[in-house]
């Protein structure tokens, strides 16, 4: 049986499943909704994921943050949010995409990897701790 994963531009209703985590303020999650820098997920009807994206210099898309509930994951809602991304970002004019993972990471860093993400830098001792952030980028 396929299940349909639908991806979609988040709404005010939906503040509370993308600021789960509580990493980044209300007001500013907010704010990238009313942007459309927040797309959701969902899977026959129930919220599955999100991913926030942004814009680097004010014009290299960037993806901030791709998150599936864990027991979704391995079933396509990633793939389906980066589709729905590099569409959106494409039809803007862009011919790259960028992402990032923390150095210490290794199952995102294989899921970039796996999606054709190439890596092309590292900054060290960004994160908490003095973890690196690994760059990826796509040509679209």
């Amino acid at each position: 049986m396929i299940e349909e994963i639908s991806v979609r531009f988040a709404t005010p209703a939906d503040l509370a499943f993308v600021q789960q985590d509580r990493y980044i303020p209300a007001d500013v999650v907010k704010r990238k909704i009313e942007r459309q820098e927040v797309i959701v997920a969902q899977r026959d009807g129930e919220m599955v994921g999100y991913a926030w994206f942004e814009y680097l210099w004010s014009l290299v898309p960037y993806i901030a943050l791709i998150h599936v509930l864990p027991e979704h994951r391995r079933r396509g809602a990633g793939k389906a949010m980066l589709r729905f991304i590099e569409e959106y970002v494409r039809e803007r004019g862009s011919a790259t995409l960028y992402s990032s993972s923390q150095v210490n990471e290794p199952e995102p860093q294989a899921w970039h990897r796996h999606v054709g993400f190439e890596e092309c830098g590292i900054i060290a001792g960004i994160n908490p701790g003095g973890a690196g952030e690994v760059f990826f980028r796509k040509r679209l």
